[in-house]
């Protein structure tokens, strides 16, 4: 799903750059979330905080946590610096 991505300014990769790695990371991710019936969409990057929402099955599955944690550690090793995966709940808007 291609979004819009809102971007706060920070880190040393022109913040396209980080944007487009950011979503490569989270592609890899998604084919495997989808079998099970849920999905990652990225909503924001704030400085090093990257917000995602999980959409179906992924919403209550009690493996959540460990799939941001996997999707963090692929954005982590694609861009070659710590940022934190948040999920964020329907109708988050950010910056508000």
């Amino acid at each position: 799903m291609q979004t819009d991505v809102s971007v706060a300014k920070s880190s040393t990769a022109p913040e396209s750059e980080r944007i487009r790695l950011i979503r490569e990371a989270i592609e890899e991710v998604r084919p495997a979330l989808k079998r099970d019936g849920g999905d990652c969409e990225l909503i924001s990057v704030e400085g090093n905080k990257v917000n995602v929402r999980l959409t179906g099955a992924c919403v209550f599955c009690k493996l959540a946590s460990a799939t941001l944690e996997g999707i963090q550690a692929k954005v982590v090793e694609a861009l070659g610096e710590f940022v934190r995966v948040v999920p964020v709940p329907m109708g988050f808007r950010p910056g508000h």
